[in-house]
């Protein structure tokens, strides 16, 4: 093995921040060399996240502060709109960037300020970035410099539908997803809605039919199956802190049976060392804490038409698990390194 890599994770602060460091912590050839956080730098970590006491992290910093000349690898953790800024900054100075945010995820500019409300500052970029869905884009991933981590939903909804786009077996025109996370998807900001009170004993639906995150998965679709599609997406909050489950309704093609979509996944995805297919329904607290992603298929009443089932943790698979995993890609690593951790239950 080579030397270890010294990495920075910025915007450590936040949920997806604290997630990486728990992970790169574990990483046999990752060496956390500085913390970032914007409105808490020169605290010590265990200030924001007494877990991590003890452990000899160093404190948080402002991302100018820090002496990129010992940093290999950054995770960006930051907001959306933040990260491209600071990236923009920093990418010349390290070799690689993995991007936790949005602002690499969508190649289209136009599409990106219409989702987003912003324009994009840096598309000069956005050719370089690679979107990593690690299990669709390893070719590419190999020596990447700027790595688009996908956003939780969409890759807990792309898992469960590729293989069957890849092979031609749906009608994509008909994709209807819905889905369901934990709190901890919006991020660690205070907010009325999701205190204690207003989110436990209950369940809801939220920015229906215009998430941002619906074109994202629109965009990846599009590029396996060079077909023009827009996906029907509902997004649910669940009174859970981590955790998320997609459930994907899909009409086959003519002649395709469930049996046939069933060999096809179990074929693509034998050799993927987090995708487990079940023949038993997925359930979250199955998968809480690690890098798994659970598919279920199962034939539909209704004829002709099947039900994909996936569940992920949101901050793991969804997020910092996944980062890691692309960064051991781009270095030519075991993607599994540091990611072997047993999912918690109960």
């Amino acid at each position: 093995m080579p030397s270890p890599h010294n990495i920075a994770i910025l915007g450590a602060s936040g949920y997806t921040g604290a997630e990486a460091i728990r992970l790169v912590k574990g990483h046999p050839q990752l060496n956390l060399t500085a913390l970032t956080g914007h409105s808490r730098a020169g605290q010590a970590l265990a200030d924001t996240y007494p877990n991590f006491a003890g452990l000899g992290l160093p404190d948080l910093q402002l991302w100018e502060d820090v002496n990129w000349n010992e940093i290999d690898g950054v995770f960006a953790c930051l907001p959306h709109g933040a990260s491209q800024e600071t990236i923009a900054q920093i990418k010349d100075k390290v070799d690689t960037v993995i991007d936790l945010s949005a602002d690499f995820r969508l190649r289209d500019p136009v599409l990106y300020e219409a989702t987003y409300g912003r324009p994009h500052a840096f598309t000069d970029l956005l050719d370089d970035a690679i979107y990593g869905l690690t299990e669709f884009a390893r070719k590419e991933l190999v020596g990447a410099s700027l790595v688009a981590c996908p956003g939780c939903y969409p890759t807990c909804s792309l898992l469960s539908l590729l293989p069957g786009v890849e092979a031609g077996l749906f009608n994509l025109s008909s994709i209807i997803i819905d889905a369901k996370s934990g709190v901890t998807g919006a991020g660690r900001k205070v907010s009325e809605n999701l205190i204690y009170s207003e989110v436990t004993d209950g369940a809801h639906a939220y920015a229906v039919g215009a998430h941002r995150h619906a074109p994202e998965i629109d965009q990846m679709l599009e590029i396996v199956s060079s077909q023009s599609t827009k996906v029907s997406f509902t997004p649910h909050l669940l009174p859970m802190n981590r955790g998320m489950i997609t459930t994907c309704y899909v009409q086959l093609n003519k002649d395709v049976t469930a049996d046939r979509v069933k060999s096809a996944y179990k074929d693509r995805y034998k050799n993927e060392p987090f995708i487990q297919i079940l023949d038993e329904v997925p359930q979250t607290r199955h998968i809480r804490g690690s890098n798994r992603c659970a598919i279920g298929l199962f034939e539909d009443r209704s004829e002709g038409r099947m039900i994909i089932i996936a569940v992920i943790d949101n901050l793991t698979k969804g997020s910092s698990g996944q980062a890691v995993q692309n960064y051991n890609v781009t270095q030519g690593w075991d993607e599994t390194l540091g990611l072997n951790v047993l999912p918690v239950f109960p």
